[in-house]
């Protein structure tokens, strides 16, 4: 166990070592909605806002890295509890459900950074991996309940300009569910949607 551990720890002082880091803020919209388990309720997208911080962290050369944030994300759906009598005769019906999440996305990510100089104007990328989402604060709605977290995959393509600013567009999937009902306790949502984000990194 301990000459893993060792040879772990070399390798991630190595790749630091190899590897170029770059920060900055980043910026882009949530288009999501809500997949239930069951088809009792019919959704609609909704538009939010993310913000926040992002990391990159590269291999010179050969292109290969991680990216890393640290996000506000808001994203959600338009959910017709009204089809339904156990929630319509309560008085609800097609009702906006919002999720206010602390959001860290960590990508693997590959940069297409040997195209004879061209790659210091425009050099594309694809990434890919987990989203942890802690939630912050949800709509007031008391038919639903939802756990402290959630988690995700997401992947995606963009292209950095000018060696510093980035636009990047990616597709997410909720494994874990975001939400429930509290009468049907059964009835359970997923996230999914797509994001749109720009980034400037120093």
């Amino acid at each position: 166990m301990r000459k893993i551990i060792v040879a772990l720890l070399m390798t991630v002082t190595a790749f630091s070592a190899l590897a170029e880091f770059r920060w900055g803020p980043t910026a882009g919209i949530n288009v999501s909605e809500l997949y239930w388990k069951q088809d009792l309720v019919e959704n609609k997208l909704l538009v939010g806002p993310n913000v926040g911080v992002m990391g990159e962290l590269m291999i010179p050369g050969i292109g290969f890295g991680v990216d890393f944030a640290l996000k506000y994300s808001m994203h959600g759906s338009n959910v017709d509890f009204g089809q339904q009598n156990i929630w319509s005769s309560d008085g609800y019906g097609k009702e906006d459900v919002w999720f206010h999440t602390l959001q860290i996305p960590i990508n693997l990510r590959f940069k297409w950074t040997r195209m004879n100089g061209l790659e210091h104007y425009v050099a594309p990328f694809v990434y890919g991996g987990p989203v942890f989402n802690f939630n912050l604060s949800t709509s007031d709605l008391p038919i639903i309940e939802h756990p402290a977290g959630s988690f995700g995959l997401q992947c995606g393509i963009g292209g950095e300009f000018f060696e510093r600013y980035q636009l990047s567009a990616g597709y997410y999937w909720g494994i874990s569910y975001d939400c429930r009902t509290v009468k049907l306790d059964n009835f359970s949502a997923r996230s999914r949607g797509w994001q749109v984000n720009v980034a400037v990194l120093f």
